[in-house]
């Protein structure tokens, strides 16, 4: 067990917003793998609403390049049942969509970590400049090693870009598990044997949700992120042991927490 306590933040929507780098790397995948025909949808440059909207719901990259052509093709069914209905379904109607276009989440994930590859060898500066970090969390992240406490980043995006992000922000965390690392419930199940965890920030409930319901990590405490992409409902009343913390609160020192 290593002494220096830990902890855990997710990273898109905990420490960047990055939502604006997914529309359009996201836009650019889709232009790139649709046949010539199928480009005539319009895939604006300005990011639709709708697209912003979904955010919350999205847990893998891939998910960002089917909805980038969901929202551009009039003739989708989130275009013709709404927001509401697609994302009441968001899982069924993603798999509907893969079918619809012909797809596989593999191959978006690829072409998509292609697509950022091509972006950052060709101007790496506009890439970073696509990311929007949340300044009072870099900066409280920057200061706790003098607390003698450690943190990680555990997300859903590569590690790859994950770490040219962090190194733009002046962030080295201890550790970086990605997409490639496995489900994040898993992680925290090895990383509970080797540390100890003093919380864990993550923007999705359902994550959360999950964390608490494994009876192995249960004591890891969970803080819902006020500032990331939540659902209009994620908010309210949230079970027992999981905290929403804002960023007022992520100032203070962690003994502070509730």
């Amino acid at each position: 067990m290593i002494e220096k306590p830990l902890l855990i933040l997710d990273f898109d929507g905990v420490i960047v917003d990055g939502i604006k780098e997914y529309w359009t790397s996201s836009r650019q995948t889709c232009l790139n793998i649709l046949s010539s025909q199928e480009k005539e949808i319009f895939l604006p440059n300005e990011m639709p609403k709708t697209f912003k909207t979904m955010r919350p719901w999205v847990h893998h990259g891939w998910e960002m390049v089917v909805l980038a052509a969901e929202c551009s093709d009039k003739a989708s069914k989130l275009n013709l049942k709404g927001l509401k209905k697609f994302s009441k379904n968001y899982s069924k109607e993603c798999s509907s969509a893969l079918n619809r276009w012909g797809w596989k989440p593999s191959q978006l994930q690829e072409a998509l970590n292609q697509t950022r590859r091509e972006a950052i060898s060709n101007n790496f500066n506009q890439w970073l400049n696509y990311h929007q970090p949340f300044s009072s969390v870099v900066q409280r992240l920057q200061i706790l090693e003098k607390e003698g406490i450690e943190f990680a980043v555990l997300t859903t995006k590569s590690i790859e870009f994950t770490k040219k992000l962090l190194n733009s922000f002046n962030l080295q965390p201890n550790l970086i598990f990605g997409h490639e690392s496995g489900s994040k419930i898993d992680v925290l199940n090895q990383l509970l044997h080797k540390r100890i965890i003093l919380g864990f920030i993550e923007d999705r409930r359902t994550t959360l949700e999950k964390v608490q319901e494994d009876p192995k990590l249960s004591s890891i405490p969970c803080y819902l992120a006020s500032w990331g992409y939540l659902k209009p409902q994620d908010r309210k009343n949230l079970p027992s042991g999981i905290k929403l913390i804002n960023l007022e609160i992520f100032k203070e020192p962690i003994s502070n927490w509730p």
